[in-house]
């Protein structure tokens, strides 16, 4: 038994010699990283997170299968978001907006969406700069819109708790009802080309009835028009 027992014990000395030995390698190894910025010519990676100091995170910059879904006030966007690109984060954690793209062709049809947005505080996206194409149609330009002062938070919360819901009918029914209550967003300002492929700059009232429109339409014909609010055509210049 006493054979056994110093054995055993000149194991446990070995263990401890090897593991002090490996623990001071790794830590000769971090002491010897350079604390100043490194070069690299080239580096390969599905997803770079940027914090600051004290470790909120600011940047994003993923591919389409690990980008991050959105988070306001702590609270997680409980959706996928299988779009590339570069997100943007406040001083206190939260997405302000970023630079998507997607696109692709398949079996004929062209399927492309890219943008640059910029989110109101605590709300969605506010300004932003897109492209889509879908179905043979393209649009691009400058959209501006309302967004009310409630807090976005409030809406990802009942979103994430409808999203649930493991029958799909009542699922769907309760994110219906959830977006339906949430504040309205009109779009105020859209400047640039429409599927109809007329330049034009479309500008609505605060609830979303576009007022005034300046277009150029693809035989080069010009018009201002004046519109009411159930989007009747009231003045025209040049008359037709």
């Amino acid at each position: 038994m006493n054979r056994w027992i110093h054995v055993e014990l000149r194991i446990l000395r070995a263990y401890v010699v090897v593991s002090a030995g490996a623990l001071l390698v790794v830590a000769l190894a971090a002491v010897g990283q350079p604390a100043g910025p490194q070069n690299f010519g080239e580096i390969t990676v599905q997803r770079i997170n940027v914090v600051d100091a004290d470790g909120t995170l600011r940047m994003v910059l993923s591919n389409k299968d690990r980008m991050h879904p959105g988070v306001l006030d702590g609270k997680t966007i409980d959706r996928p978001r299988p779009v590339a690109g570069m997100l943007f984060f406040n001083d206190e954690g939260d997405e302000v907006g970023g630079l998507t793209y997607s696109g692709r062709e398949r079996d004929g049809e062209r399927r492309a969406a890219s943008g640059i947005a910029f989110d109101q505080l605590k709300q969605d996206q506010i300004v932003a700069l897109g492209y889509s194409e879908s179905g043979g149609q393209r649009s691009a330009g400058l959209e501006v819109w309302d967004r009310s002062d409630s807090r976005l938070s409030e809406l990802i919360e009942k979103l994430n708790a409808a999203n649930r819901i493991e029958d799909a009918a009542a699922r769907d029914a309760a994110i219906r009802a959830v977006r339906a209550a949430a504040p309205p967003a009109p779009r105020r300002v859209f400047v640039g080309k429409n599927v109809d492929r007329a330049a034009t700059v479309a500008l609505a009232d605060a609830n979303g009835r576009v007022r005034l429109t300046l277009t150029v339409d693809p035989g080069g014909d010009a018009s201002i028009a004046f519109l009411d609010e159930q989007g009747r055509t009231i003045q025209r210049l040049p008359p037709r």
